[in-house]
């Protein structure tokens, strides 16, 4: 059945398809990034581009990656008898056509003509090769590294202006390393786009990795207001035929998967880079929604999330013991502190006349999560610091990448 699904759309010319550019932001993941790879060039959508884009990562991702792109790195997760094993294997044939960009350079656009010559080389090769585990997206693969950790909204960003100066791409994928993805994840996303011209963007139905029938957000969250940024829709719920359908998400979209058309960018503009980590995505979405732009979640375009890889140190399975208690604390100090800190940002930049009662709740939560350290946890005052700390930033209005903060992961080898 699937292979007859992917002959009927092979046939269909690509420019009849909207061109999507699929922005996967890697920082200390080459792992999971390369298993993530593999699902995306299986997926059955006809007309799209790879942009991996590392965030300065002090872990070689970026030639750890291009050795995969090579055939000369293996796929090292997941385990074999795992049940998303055959997203991601047998490994695309390698080796796979790629362009490198600095930072500086895909800002600029790239090199048009190199990626037009290798486009058409790989299209030729496409053409008289066997079909048998071959990429499914008929353009080279981009590299970019950044030079730097940006967060989530300047890594991204940096993808988004390097697409902004292409006038042939007509959706911007944004997709997590640590996700994998079913093979029509993106073409249920794209046909819903294109079934409305009020949709601005589209979710996807957000699954756990490791219990691949539990639903972790269906999309997105519910209702932004000036007391809360959402709550999940979905969560902890088993899968269900109920659950494989399209509805509208009042409040925004995860950023795990977020499709988005490009005019929308255009009116919008690109992710506020002022968050650095948390809260960009329900920022994005809330201005695209002001602007008349509906959200959407797909409930037939199903991905599968490792729960946080992004803000662990690195992509190295977490043993208990020490190792563990360090991937915690980590965890921890960046959550927390940002989140906290970017509610109050988002609240002040949308919400301004209701951000002195939008604090005291806010503040208020936060003697809640101060109580459940001082009953459980063994750091109490580091870990209360941290709270007060990002509430405090808030209140003062910082903003961006906060170096107090990587002083703190430094001072305790935690960076």
């Amino acid at each position: 059945m699937e292979a007859k699904k992917l002959i009927r759309i092979k046939r269909w010319k690509m420019q009849e398809w909207p061109k999507v550019a699929i922005i996967i932001l890697n920082w200390n993941g080459w792992r999971y990034a390369i298993e993530c790879l593999e699902s995306v060039l299986r997926n059955i959508y006809p007309y799209y581009q790879v942009i991996i884009i590392d965030n300065g990562s002090t872990d070689d991702s970026m030639e750890k990656m291009k050795a995969w792109a090579e055939g000369k790195q293996e796929v090292l997760t997941p385990e074999p008898i795992h049940p998303l094993y055959h997203l991601s294997h047998p490994s695309i044939k390698k080796p796979i056509p790629y362009i490198y960009y600095t930072r500086k350079e895909a800002e600029k656009g790239g090199n048009s003509k190199l990626e037009e010559k290798l486009t058409k080389e790989l299209q030729k090769y496409r053409k008289f090769s066997s079909e048998k585990n071959n990429s499914t997206s008929p353009h080279p693969l981009i590299f970019i590294q950044t030079g730097d950790n940006l967060g989530f909204a300047g890594g991204n960003n940096v993808g988004l202006r390097y697409i902004n100066k292409k006038y042939e791409y007509d959706y911007a994928w944004l997709l997590n390393n640590d996700v994998v993805i079913d093979k029509d994840a993106l073409i249920e996303m794209v046909k819903l786009g294109e079934n409305n011209k009020k949709i601005g963007m589209v979710g996807s139905k957000q699954l756990d990795y490791d219990k691949p029938n539990i639903i972790q957000v269906l999309g997105g969250h519910a209702q932004i207001t000036y007391r809360s940024i959402g709550k999940d829709i979905g969560s902890s719920e088993e899968d269900q035929i109920k659950f494989n359908r399209n509805f509208e998400i009042k409040g925004y979209i995860c950023g795990a998967s977020i499709l988005i058309k490009k005019r929308v960018i255009e009116t919008t503009g690109i992710l506020d880079e002022n968050y650095f980590l948390y809260s960009e995505e329900t920022d994005w979405c809330y201005r695209a929604y002001k602007l008349g732009w509906k959200l959407f979640c797909s409930g037939k375009s199903k991905i599968w999330h490792r729960c946080g890889a992004s803000s662990g140190k690195s992509a190295e399975k977490v043993f208990f013991g020490r190792q563990s208690i360090r991937f915690s604390l980590r965890k921890f100090i960046i959550v927390n502190y940002y989140t906290n800190r970017n509610r109050l940002y988002f609240t002040k930049k949308h919400f301004s006349k209701y951000f002195i009662i939008a604090s005291i709740s806010i503040f208020l939560q936060i003697i809640g999560q101060i109580i459940g350290v001082i009953v459980y946890d063994k750091n109490k005052i580091f870990r209360i610091r941290i709270l007060l700390k990002g509430f405090v930033d808030g209140i003062k209005g910082r903003t961006g990448k906060t170096k107090e903060i990587d002083q703190i992961l430094v001072k305790y080898n935690l960076k």
